[in-house]
């Protein structure tokens, strides 16, 4: 079962050696073990080369048959168990602002419940492929696009406008969207084209150009508290840097309507009973 688990990582990994780092042994055994695997089956799995590690056609198909076999055993283990141990790894990916704000904070909690369960946490703004990079669940805010994965709304977030109060006071503070064509706009993984703005049954909508584009919502917000002009987030990124004042809302008075978040399992493969114990988990942020 431990080289079923190996080829599973290297698979995803794309790399034997950064495979073996992650289980914690030595890049000559992780291929050894691979390559005994191969000739138990009797068919090649990897296409080696000195520049990349590819799945061949044999090998993509025993992939999929192994993870679903190995969702389903880890599955019944742990109704085994029967006692609500989670146990293994745990492949989790998020945003930058969504990993900062509400996923690290409360992961002591959930981990001290679950003391045998090790997590492995992806930080991108941009959507990690849930099956080419192994991942387990993903928090994902917005549209979910064309996706066959199966998808839990956790919540909602509200979209703020937001500035530094220095950045306001040098460049006057907008009184209506119109406004903002005259000001220096970040723009951030949430994008400058359609904003759009409702107030009174009145809806508002426009196409800005950008100053500063950045990449990473994080630094967007970052951005905006040096002053370097006005950007848009949700509440969940931006609700620390309102409460010290270091940014304060633009247009307050405008809503600039919500973002749906989803907790997202990897189709094809029943959704580890971790995955499902850290989405209800997450739940409780927006409650709170």
């Amino acid at each position: 079962m431990s080289a079923l688990r190996l080829f599973v990582r290297v698979a995803r990994a794309g790399s034997f050696s950064r495979a073996a780092r992650e289980i914690g042994i030595s890049q000559p055994s992780a291929s050894r073990i691979v390559a005994t695997l191969e000739k138990e089956i009797g068919a090649p799995l990897f296409t080696r080369s000195t520049r990349a590690l590819s799945l061949t056609e044999a090998g993509a198909e025993y992939l999929a048959r192994v993870e679903a076999a190995l969702a389903a055993l880890e599955e019944a283990d742990h109704v085994a168990r029967g006692t609500g141990e989670l146990r293994g790894v745990l492949r989790v990916a998020a945003s930058s602002s969504f990993a900062q704000h509400v996923v690290i904070p409360r992961l002591d909690e959930f981990l001290g419940r679950n003391p045998k369960l090790r997590l492995v946490l992806l930080v991108n703004d941009h959507r990690q492929a849930l099956i080419t990079e192994g991942v387990d669940v993903a928090f994902r805010l917005g549209s979910l696009g064309d996706s066959t994965a199966t998808a839990r709304r956790l919540g909602s977030t509200d979209r703020v406008l937001i500035a530094s109060p220095a950045y306001l006071r040098r460049a006057g503070r907008p009184k209506a969207p119109a406004d903002l064509n005259s000001h220096a706009i970040i723009g951030g993984p949430m994008g400058t084209d359609g904003w759009t703005f409702e107030k009174d049954g009145r809806r508002v909508s426009l196409r800005l150009e950008a100053r500063l584009v950045v990449s990473a919502n994080e630094g967007a917000v970052a951005a905006a508290v040096a002053g370097l002009g006005i950007a848009t987030t949700s509440v969940i990124a931006s609700r620390e840097a309102l409460a010290s004042r270091l940014l304060v809302r633009v247009l307050p008075d405008w809503q600039m309507g919500s973002v749906n978040v989803h907790a997202v399992f990897p189709a094809g493969r029943a959704a580890k009973a971790a995955a499902r114990a850290l989405a209800d988990h997450m739940t409780g942020a927006f409650r709170e």
